[in-house]
């Protein structure tokens, strides 16, 4: 079985490098989140819905995708393989994440109006004043938060599900990023339905954002960017993704600013054009070493 999730990690990177993600019709978070949608509305008692939900739904689609691998495994395993690297793909994303972030930072040079526009895909906060700057500042943060979780939880999830049986890490990855969809749709202060799956979502992620700090640190060649990330991370309101978010800051000793939020590595400059690039450069890195780590999880 560990030569079948070996297999599916690698099938899940590909896709991932070859086509980004899923067609957004099909996408199966994106179905999820059709799903979750309707929850989004005034309810007479919104803490009772919000922690039936969390509870329900994460296990709902946990459940869906552990059977489906199960029915594939019983086939043969070169097709569970397949089907379970096809999970890896929806709950994962890396070549996406980078390919926007970049894009962005590209178009601070040349049209910071459609910047403005691009960096809408990473971010939910105003952004109709960003100066160019900025706008490159939300870009390496997106992409390193993103990174946790976004590919580092489901990756990781899946590893260590997968060395009980291939259904089981599916079903993990599965779990995880449901969990990761109902913080990012519902889990807003302004949202009490939302208090529960952003309590859950605070939990799963602590291992993954302090794992992505250390991977990113690795990647960025920089082993004392972890320690003094440390010192910041603790600056923007969520517990965890303050790690990711700082680390990477002190690997490209950049300052990276959500104005009237938080101000991490305050010292230094907003990030240029090079040293944003070097940023998602450093990502792309990390991700892919996150994708190699979790295989030999799974193999050992």
């Amino acid at each position: 079985m560990s030569l079948a999730a070996v297999g599916a990690l690698a099938v899940g990177f590909v896709l991932d490098t070859a086509f980004e993600e899923f067609p957004q019709r099909v996408h199966p978070v994106a179905l999820f989140g059709r799903v979750v949608a309707p929850l989004d509305r005034s309810w007479s008692h919104p803490r009772l819905v919000g922690t039936g939900s969390t509870l329900c739904l994460p296990i709902g689609a946990a459940a869906i995708a552990g059977v489906a691998t199960a029915l594939a495994v019983a086939v043969g395993p070169i097709v569970g393989s397949a089907v379970a690297g096809l999970a890896v793909f929806a709950t994962t994303s890396l070549a996406r994440l980078t390919s926007v972030a970049e894009d962005v930072i590209d178009q601070t040079t040349t049209d910071p109006a459609a910047a403005r526009g691009s960096i809408r895909a990473l971010v939910g906060r105003k952004t109709d004043d960003l100066t160019p700057a900025q706008l490159r500042s939300a870009a390496v943060e997106s992409a390193a938060e993103n990174l946790a979780d976004g590919l580092v939880a489901p990756l990781l999830a899946f590893a260590l599900g997968a060395r009980v049986s291939l259904a089981v890490g599916v079903a993990g990855a599965a779990w995880v990023k449901a969990v990761n969809t109902l913080d990012s749709m519902l889990g807003y202060r302004s949202k009490p339905v939302g208090g529960a799956s952003a309590r859950l979502d605070d939990l799963v992620m602590w291992l993954p954002a302090r794992a992505s700090a250390a991977l990113l640190a690795l990647a960025g060649r920089s082993p004392r960017a972890l320690a003094r990330g440390h010192e910041w991370s603790n600056t923007p309101t969520s517990p965890n993704s303050g790690w990711p978010m700082a680390t990477l800051a002190a690997v490209l000793d950049v300052r990276l600013e959500k104005y009237g939020a938080y101000v991490l590595n305050p010292d230094a400059d907003l990030p240029s054009v090079e040293r944003a690039r070097e940023g998602v450069r450093v990502v792309g890195i990390t991700g892919v070493v996150a994708f190699v780590l979790c295989g030999v999880i799974t193999w050992s």
